[in-house]
């Protein structure tokens, strides 16, 4: 079984890929994966690889070809058509007709029914498994930012982390931020008194990689309600899992995910471990190769 994956250098599309392709590795021990850029696939070039029935950028004739991102799925369709026994997967929801495609995987936010074609999932697919190495009172706090559908709130991120940290005294408690996170927030958070509590590991100073091994090890992960695939990928983890609410500027069907989750009770708005959901089963890229597979 040998994937392909057309990339548009996208870290975040890249992570969908990797995690589609490496639960299917865990299923079927015999998988190979190819990631070719979009760069290195011109159009022409596709067009003309269909009359020769043989793409020379790639290294073994396909089973799947995977497209993550707007840009790659004339292309996916093209090498479908370059091979057509490979099986084209898309996984969002598509910008050409569904039918050009054999497999769409499109998150439940997105409101497309599923069907023969349509596999559903809650939230975008990643490439963590739960570890089973979480420690007891160890804690994540992951802080995002503004964007277009939620405002800053500083006030209501420091009341937060000040109830995580008296709640929890005898916790070890890990805090990152990220790149949208304003830049004076970490100012005012030290100048806190119960940030002496706090381990803070800013973004700019964090390999890559390190926030997935940080969820492994973490009893409880508590994120900002803007920072949406985190908080899928905290439950992939196995982890209990606290939203930190900021201002809504407008209530989208991202936002509407969150409000499922938290119906749901996979996560929660207390500020204590024990009052969190109890971290369940959440994988949903396995549950995507088992429905690929046996169809």
């Amino acid at each position: 079984m040998h994937v392909v994956y057309i990339s548009d250098g996208k870290a975040g599309h890249r992570s969908q890929a990797l995690g589609l392709y490496q639960a299917m590795q865990r299923q079927h021990a015999d998988c190979s994966f190819q990631e070719i850029s979009i760069a290195d696939l011109p159009i022409l070039s596709l067009i003309g690889s269909i009359f020769s029935r043989k793409c020379a950028q790639l290294e073994q004739t396909p089973t799947f070809i995977f497209g993550v991102g707007s840009h790659t799925h004339l292309r996916v369709w093209l090498m479908g058509k370059v091979y057509p026994h490979a099986k084209t997967v898309i996984l969002m929801k598509p910008s050409l007709p569904l039918s050009f495609f054999d497999y769409a995987v499109i998150p439940e936010h997105d409101a497309v029914p599923a069907s023969n074609k349509v596999i559903v999932t809650q939230g975008a697919l990643n490439p963590i498994v739960n570890q089973q190495r979480h420690q007891t009172n160890r804690i994540l706090i992951a802080l995002g930012g503004s964007s277009k559908r939620h405002g800053w709130n500083a006030e209501k991120v420091l009341t937060a982390i000040q109830g995580i940290t008296e709640q929890q005294p005898q916790a070890t408690i890990i805090l990152t931020t990220s790149r949208r996170t304003p830049s004076d927030f970490l100012t005012q958070l030290q100048q806190q008194s119960y940030a002496a509590q706090l381990q803070i590991f800013p973004v700019e100073q964090t390999p890559q990689g390190w926030i997935f091994e940080e969820m492994q090890k973490a009893e409880a992960v508590w994120v900002t309600e803007d920072s949406v695939s985190m908080l899928f990928e905290a439950l992939t983890a196995g982890c209990r899992v606290g939203l930190i609410e900021i201002d809504r500027l407008k209530q989208d069907r991202i936002t509407n995910s969150i409000d499922l989750l938290l119906k749901e009770e996979k996560i929660g708005l207390e500020i204590q471990i024990t009052q969190l959901p109890v971290a369940g089963i959440f994988s949903e890229a396995d549950s995507v190769v088992e429905e690929l597979l046996k169809r």
